[in-house]
């Protein structure tokens, strides 16, 4: 162009395409002991501690609203309150309590009642049902609340119901610390799909907002000796839909890993490819935000004695990549031995970044990270009070 031409030339703007801001990972960690919020940098690398948040209570779940990115909900159990649930509205800066947490209904006159000992579970409501959310309670409880966590009602028919309540056992069954409604699942193409877990009491669906359900465990198997046609011995521990392909279910039971195939409703055990010296027992299991293929287990030492540790000391997570058919041991960066610690249900977890990375806290108060995919971990923090779940929300 001349400098003719350009003298001519009507000037141009130029649109620049702005750049989305990074996403950053707040990872939410409850315990025995309070509640402490981690909030890393866009690159994972710089973790800012804020906490702890009810010092010295019992916090079974920590919640982030994905709906609005700031509400937090709490599942804690208090000394001289009880069993509650705390709201923030600004990421945790401020708390309120529930003015009226879970409570199961007055038993009839001449009839044995039921008290939540504690909530256990929280899970946000569909995306188009702000305000919603549903929780889960030891002994074995179905709640929810349409007022953002400040009112909760016994929810749907299954907590009254005699088949149910049979299932559910008696508050001396389950898991040492009580049995647990757990893996409130919400469909996110139909609000009105709906998925729970017992432990003990088996895996159970609704496809009409929680009016009917019926039980989804068969192919899985039950501790020898009972009765597998009984869903009082069934016990998952966790039970997970993938995010990129919502028929499809992973589960994590007393009795091996499973991956169920929708619309079957037959659970298959994928975890009998795990190295035999390891086994596929645990309790938490993860999967990926976007690959259907893609889950993460970590085992535990399952012998007769039910120990609760690392098998051998050496504690390692393990991911397939095929859906169950092959699996890898990932423990770079992990104790190589002497490590007797092992990871509860809730306390594993994975962001929705590239690549994923991993979380867990354990039973001595670690929280590590597995970065790429889980393929190297470091340690994030020390000391903290027995970890009881982790969540790993994405802020802006």
């Amino acid at each position: 162009m001349t400098s003719a031409d350009a003298s001519t030339t009507t000037p141009r703007t130029i649109a620049t395409k702005r750049r989305p801001s990074p996403r950053r990972v707040v990872l939410l960690v409850a315990t025995r002991k309070g509640a402490w919020l981690f909030h890393g940098d866009a690159r994972r690398e710089r973790w800012r501690v804020d906490g702890p948040h009810f010092l010295g209570h019992v916090v079974s779940h920590l919640q982030l609203d994905p709906r609005d990115g700031r509400t937090l909900l709490a599942a804690a159990r208090t000394g001289h309150l009880g069993p509650t649930i705390f709201r923030s509205a600004d990421l945790g800066r401020t708390w309120h309590e529930a003015t009226r947490p879970p409570a199961f209904a007055k038993a009839a006159d001449g009839q044995p009642g039921r008290s939540v000992d504690h909530t256990f579970w929280l899970t946000p409501g569909h995306a188009s049902q702000p305000g919603t959310w549903y929780a889960g309670t030891s002994p074995q409880g179905l709640f929810r609340s349409d007022d953002g966590g400040a009112t909760w009602a016994p929810w749907s028919s299954i907590n009254g119901d005699p088949q149910y309540l049979e299932w559910m056992g008696t508050v001396q069954d389950g898991t040492p610390d009580g049995p647990k409604l757990h893996s409130i699942i919400v469909d996110p193409r139909d609000p009105g799909h709906l998925y729970f877990a017992m432990s003990g009491g088996g895996v159970h669906e609704s496809r009409d907002g929680g009016q009917r359900w019926s039980t989804l465990v068969e192919g899985l198997d039950v501790v020898e000796g009972f009765d597998v046609a009984n869903v009082t011995f069934h016990d998952p521990h966790v039970v997970r839909l993938c995010p990129g392909n919502p028929d499809r279910l992973y589960q994590q039971n007393h009795c091996g890993v499973y991956r169920l195939d929708r619309p079957g409703t037959r659970w298959r055990r994928i975890g009998k490819r795990l190295p035999k010296r390891v086994g596929d027992v645990g309790f938490p299991l993860v999967v990926h935000p976007r690959d259907d293929a893609v889950a993460w287990v970590f085992p535990m030492d399952g012998s007769d004695v039910w120990p609760r540790t690392s098998p051998q000391g050496r504690p390692a997570v393990y991911v397939t990549r095929d859906g169950g058919r092959r699996w890898h041991r990932l423990d770079d960066g992990l104790p190589a031995q002497q490590a007797w610690w092992t990871v509860k249900r809730q306390a594993m977890t994975a962001d929705a970044l590239e690549p994923v990375g991993l979380y867990l806290g354990t039973t001595s108060g670690e929280l590590w990270i597995g970065r790429d995919d889980g393929a190297r971990w470091s340690c994030l923090a020390r000391h903290l009070p027995e970890i009881y779940a982790v969540e790993a929300a994405m802020l802006p």
